[in-house]
């Protein structure tokens, strides 16, 4: 449906006047206090964390006091910063299923702050004791990760530069212990920290790198924040693509609301949490959030299935000329490569998960990347998903003694692909921390994958492992010699 007047810019004072078919917050919006500081603002924590408290706020006027202050950390982050401030921290979450969407006004954002220049304002909106929950989506790489330890890398230049001016920290995890650094010095209770990024064990990942940056710091506080700080883990699951322009452009045309930065995600939603908050937390189980004692079985279930799938379609989507995850899906062959990689391969290795039907939860899985509502792209995709997701089971799978011919295949697409080039000439963007000793190193190579596997912080031992080197050659020189199109059949007639 067309909108019938010229859209109305976003803001407190245009709420009233927004059409009907746009639901805005049931609560004041002028009321929202920020309870919780979330470092890497982005799409999906719009779509999720922020989403999951506006609902609460929307049940509870106590809520009102776990209002999000939403803080970019990275240079690319101050457009969006830029474009919320003016709206009044609020914005838009289209949700859609197919040919249909919701749209509704998020009001859960107390403020926004940019941080890419200095952190000195959010570590002073951090001391406030009204902060009792520091959360966090930057990805794995925000956490300046060592990618064969999964433990601080104190050469990162983001740690480095956090050492150098400990008490303008640059990091998220430098952010985090200074913070917790100050609340020591004063004498005041710790926050919580809460990741809500896609790395298995999150919370202790982070609580890791927290503790050995601090130790770097000062050993005594180290000691504290061991000893006195929760770091709980979570499983999150959204699909939420980058906003494009049309995207801007649909949602004013359609509903008469100009919108610089909305969100779009799929109408599926989870949130897995340990419930370890000695601050205090907002009540999310009212609203859909399960609160478990281990969330372990959860995210590991995510990661094999979701995680592992996704990346494995968006790998061969983008070396089949494919834009986006439906489209890729949208090719029987890749459907069906995904559903014999989660039957044969990923899924063997998922114990039982309480309360999940895993059958179910993969038919769900395959109908969700199918979506064509979501444009979600396969670039998104290949950029956020860390290796790991293919490289962890390939390692269970070893060593359960099972085949890994589909993740070979997934894993040959990866290293197609940082080649820098699809075999049509054009050119792929790779954004990865080793892009350039990637593509170097896949150059070189050509079809053998063995001095890309060679690459010790990526694949470790399993470099030197016949069980997988054997099947990603023969994969990697299948897509070199005969081109994707001839893989892709040759990998359906082994998954049918």
């Amino acid at each position: 449906m067309r909108a019938d007047r010229d859209p109305v810019p976003l803001s407190r004072a245009a709420l009233a006047s927004l059409s009907p078919r746009v639901r805005v917050p049931a609560y004041d919006v002028a009321q929202v206090r920020a309870g919780i500081v979330h470092l890497g603002l982005g799409g999906f924590h719009r779509a999720h964390m922020a989403r999951y408290t506006h609902d609460l706020m929307e049940r509870e006027p106590e809520a009102l006091t776990w209002g999000i202050l939403g803080v970019g950390l990275m240079p690319g982050d101050r457009r969006m910063i830029d474009a919320l401030a003016p709206q009044d921290a609020l914005y838009t979450l289209v949700e859609r299923e197919g040919a249909d969407e919701t749209v509704t006004v998020i009001g859960a954002l107390a403020g926004v702050a940019f941080a890419g220049e200095t952190s000195a304002a959010v570590l002073d909106a951090i001391d406030d004791p009204a902060i009792r929950i520091v959360s966090l989506t930057v990805t794995e790489n925000g956490y300046c990760l060592d990618p064969a330890t999964k433990r601080l890398n104190p050469d990162h230049p983001l740690i480095r530069a956090d050492l150098a001016e400990p008490a303008r920290p640059r990091s998220a995890v430098g952010v985090i212990v200074e913070a917790l650094r100050r609340r020591r010095e004063t004498g005041r209770a710790p926050f919580t920290p809460l990741t809500c990024d896609n790395i298995q064990h999150n919370g202790d990942v982070l609580r890791d790198a927290v503790v050995a940056l601090a130790r770097l710091r000062d050993p005594a506080l180290a000691a504290w924040i061991a000893a006195e700080v929760v770091f709980p883990s979570t499983m999150v699951d959204r699909i939420t693509p980058v906003t494009a322009a049309g995207d801007i452009a649909g949602l004013a045309e359609r509903h008469g609301l100009a919108d610089a930065w909305p969100v779009f995600s799929e109408t599926f939603t989870q949130w897995v949490i340990e419930d370890r908050f000695p601050a205090g937390r907002p009540a999310w189980e009212k609203v859909g959030a399960q609160f478990v004692e281990d969330v372990a079985p959860y995210e590991f279930m995510k990661l094999r299935l979701l995680n592992g799938s996704h990346l494995a379609v968006s790998g061969l989507g983008r070396l089949a000329g494919y834009v986006t995850i439906d489209e890729s899906m949208a090719d029987p062959r890749i459907a069906a490569i995904m559903t014999a990689l989660m039957d044969r391969e990923t899924g063997p290795t998922v114990p039982p998960v309480p309360g999940i039907d895993l059958a179910e939860y993969k038919r769900t899985l395959v109908a969700r990347f199918a979506n064509p509502a979501i444009r979600d792209t396969v670039e998104r995709v290949n950029t956020d998903a860390p290796l790991n997701v293919l490289v962890d089971p390939i390692r269970g799978r070893l060593q359960q003694g099972g085949s890994v011919e589909f993740l070979a295949l997934a894993l040959a697409a990866w290293l197609r692909r940082v080649r820098g080039e699809d075999e049509r000439g054009e050119a792929i963007e790779v954004r990865h921390p080793m892009a350039a000793l990637l593509r170097e190193t896949a150059i070189a190579g050509g079809a053998d994958p063995r001095p890309l596997l060679a690459i010790r912080p990526l694949f470790g031992e399993l470099g030197d492992d016949p069980r997988l080197v054997t099947p990603v050659a023969e994969w990697l020189g299948m897509l070199d010699g005969q081109g994707i199109q001839a893989t892709l059949d040759e990998a359906a007639r082994r998954a049918g």
